[in-house]
């Protein structure tokens, strides 16, 4: 896919689902966002703010007015996730922004949201706009086991603590298909690979893993990742969720043994952005951004399971 294109979900039994590639950071291929076009019309995730207006396009490929626009679904609070719900609240009146809890007042205050931010991603800041505040009254706070109710479809939330406290993930029966959000990793549709996803500051490796375990009880028919794009697994949801747990896995032990060796953690994260990975998927820049921004994510881990 390219920046903007929208593209109807066709993999499984899935239907009344559209994907869009919101063109975060300035790449393709990286950032997804998806339209539910149910009885209660629902965007889910809303990436980095800067691409709203790509997200409101694919409504209109979809044929939902604005106006009708019921549900705007959030993952988590981190902003490649959620950036985007205020600019979504304004430009669509009567739709409410759904996100979990233990976050949620941050996207009505944004201030120290945004500093985390831009302590997490480095120079990719520049992508970002800053987020619009969303209204407290249109806010809808989220706990595991809750059910957004779309009428021909529903969105279950399942916690996936592992990435961040505040994150979930969203199951939509009607579909067999989760909105795995960062829990199953990041997906390259082009080179059927998986790769790990562990950012700063709050990444937990062992709830993680719990995380996957939890997808696995799914057992969904279609993983529909933020990045990138939809994954039809079939009958083999728990061999590609496995997968991601040796990936994972792997990830970990490797900044943990690249410590040792190195015993400087700027030397560290330097590597890592000296050696990344889907450079040839991303732009060259996000690669190694990626790659340096996941290694600080785990060498934190790695000091938390010391203390």
């Amino acid at each position: 896919m390219g920046i903007g294109d929208v593209r109807e979900v066709t993999a499984g039994d899935c239907s009344d689902l559209y994907v869009v590639d919101t063109g975060m950071f300035e790449t393709s291929n990286y950032g997804a966002a998806y339209v539910l076009d149910a009885d209660r019309p629902a965007v889910v995730e809303s990436g980095i703010g800067a691409n709203a207006e790509h997200i409101l396009e694919a409504l209109e490929a979809a044929g939902i007015d604005r106006e009708k626009l019921e549900v705007i679904a959030v993952s988590h609070i981190h902003l490649d996730h959620a950036g985007g719900a205020g600019f979504l609240a304004e430009a669509c009146p009567n739709a409410e922004v759904y996100v979990p809890e233990v976050g949620a007042h941050h996207l009505v205050d944004p201030d120290r949201l945004v500093e985390g931010t831009k302590t997490a991603v480095g120079d990719q800041w520049e992508f970002y706009a800053e987020p619009e505040p969303v209204p407290e009254e249109r806010l809808v706070g989220l706990e595991d086991g809750d059910v957004i109710d779309l009428g021909d479809h529903e969105l279950r939330v399942h916690a996936a603590p592992g990435h961040a406290p505040h994150h979930a993930v969203f199951e939509d029966p009607a579909n067999d298909a989760v909105f795995t959000a960062d829990a199953a990793g990041l997906w390259a549709a082009d080179r059927e690979e998986i790769m790990e996803t562990s950012p700063p500051s709050q990444f937990n490796f062992e709830r993680c893993l719990e995380d996957v375990d939890m997808l696995i009880d799914l057992d969904p028919d279609v993983l529909l990742y933020t990045h990138f794009g939809p994954r039809e697994v079939g009958d083999d949801a728990e061999a590609a969720l496995e997968e991601y747990k040796d990936v994972l896995t792997e990830w970990v032990e490797t900044v943990e043994e690249k410590r040792a060796e190195l015993d400087d953690d700027e030397a560290v994260i330097e590597y890592f952005g000296d050696n990344p990975k889907m450079e040839d998927v991303w732009s060259e820049r996000k690669a190694r951004e990626e790659r340096m921004m996941n290694a600080r994510g785990v060498l934190g881990y790695l000091d938390w399971r010391e203390e």
